[in-house]
């Protein structure tokens, strides 16, 4: 399969993923902010195929574990080949393989990406990508959680996504990227819109009063109580 260039490919952010499954691509990113984002080439998503590198007939692509063991492996030879393709050693984007032995994404490390020019994104199958090509192409492994994916390419998307809601005139309000969970190191707070009363649950007090500095300090108590009670390790992380 050729690779596929979405419309928007000369905009400041520039999202290059590989993958064996490219028609995976733009999947959920083609839809609501970040797909509004995409048709007016704010950002560009450019999936490329990694078989284009096989070898062989079949353009194979892996092989067995040295050591033995169950499954298969990417060939560095291939993933190195596909990368030089994408990307020319001086690009300034970073080079990220989604794995779940990388370092945790986080909201830090998301908004330092989306303020970058993209990301280069490798998208692992199988039982794993050979080490070698993960130390020669300088590789830094993300995870997205503490779970294991068919395939890096969901992991892709939800980087991706988180990225491109911050860039410059996705999101409406400067605010509601501002005041959301971990921005602040803390979950966000409840939220309530009309009716005012549903099912015999109102909508606090505080929040219809109009006393802004209440409604504040309301908001920064139920985020710490929340943060509380459901994650507990940003609280150790926020204290002094």
């Amino acid at each position: 399969m050729s690779e596929t260039i979405l419309p928007g490919t000369a905009a400041p952010w520039r999202a290059t993923v590989l993958t064996l499954y490219p028609e995976m691509f733009p999947g959920p990113l083609g839809h609501s902010l970040s797909g509004d984002a995409l048709g007016r080439g704010t950002w560009s998503l450019e999936p490329r195929q990694i078989r284009e590198h096989g070898l062989g007939r079949h353009r194979n692509v892996d092989d067995t574990p040295a050591g033995g063991g169950a499954g298969m492996v990417l060939r560095c030879d291939v993933l190195g080949a596909a990368i030089d393709a994408a990307a020319p050693a001086d690009d300034p984007r970073p080079r990220l393989l989604m794995s779940p032995r990388g370092r945790p994404l986080t909201q830090d490390r998301v908004r330092a990406l989306a303020e970058g020019p993209g990301a280069i994104i490798v998208c692992g199958r199988f039982e794993g990508v050979d080490e070698r090509v993960i130390e020669a192409r300088a590789l830094e492994e993300v995870s997205i959680g503490d779970y294991v994916l068919s395939g890096g390419e969901i992991a892709a998307v939800v980087l991706i996504d988180a990225c491109v809601r911050l860039l410059p005139g996705v999101m409406g309000k400067h605010a509601s990227g501002v005041e959301e969970s971990f921005e602040g190191g803390l979950l966000e707070y409840p939220h309530y819109t009309r009716p005012r009363e549903w099912e015999g649950r109102t909508i606090p007090d505080v929040l219809m009063g109009g006393n802004h500095a209440a409604i504040v300090r309301w908001r920064a108590e139920q985020s710490r109580a929340l943060t509380r009670a459901r994650r507990p390790d940003l609280l150790k992380r926020d204290e002094p």
